[in-house]
């Protein structure tokens, strides 16, 4: 089965990178412009991963982040920060709430697949 991947960024730009980034390799992916409609997303669909800014409308990636590893069914999803805030507390405050990665804006493409990768457990 498809692993689902849910895209949290208020920028389509940044979702059309991600989307580009992961496509081929038959993720079903979702979007999300806000922090709300992420969460509401996330304990809808509860993917496999997510990729999430941290500066959105709505709630902000770090309160998503909160509250997605405060929720039982939610708090294994793996989480990649992908963020142009790149400020150590922000790093900080990421890994403590519970970031499997972070990436600061721009990445390369291929090192954001490369994570989804390991992090989904797949082979390369």
């Amino acid at each position: 089965m498809a692993a689902t991947i849910l895209i949290c960024d208020d920028q389509e730009t940044l979702r059309d990178l991600v989307r580009g980034a992961l496509a081929g390799n038959g993720y079903t992916i979702v979007e999300a412009s806000d922090g709300d409609e992420s969460l509401e997303l996330a304990r809808t669909l509860r993917p496999d991963l997510v990729v999430l800014d941290l500066v959105m409308p709505g709630l902000s990636g770090h309160e998503v982040l909160f509250e997605l590893r405060r929720d039982p069914l939610l708090s294994e999803t793996r989480v990649i920060v992908c963020t142009a805030t790149s400020k150590t507390m922000n790093v900080h405050l990421a890994s403590e709430l519970g970031a499997d990665r972070f990436f600061e804006k721009p990445f390369r493409p291929t090192e954001l697949a490369a994570a989804v990768s390991e992090l989904l457990g797949e082979k390369a």
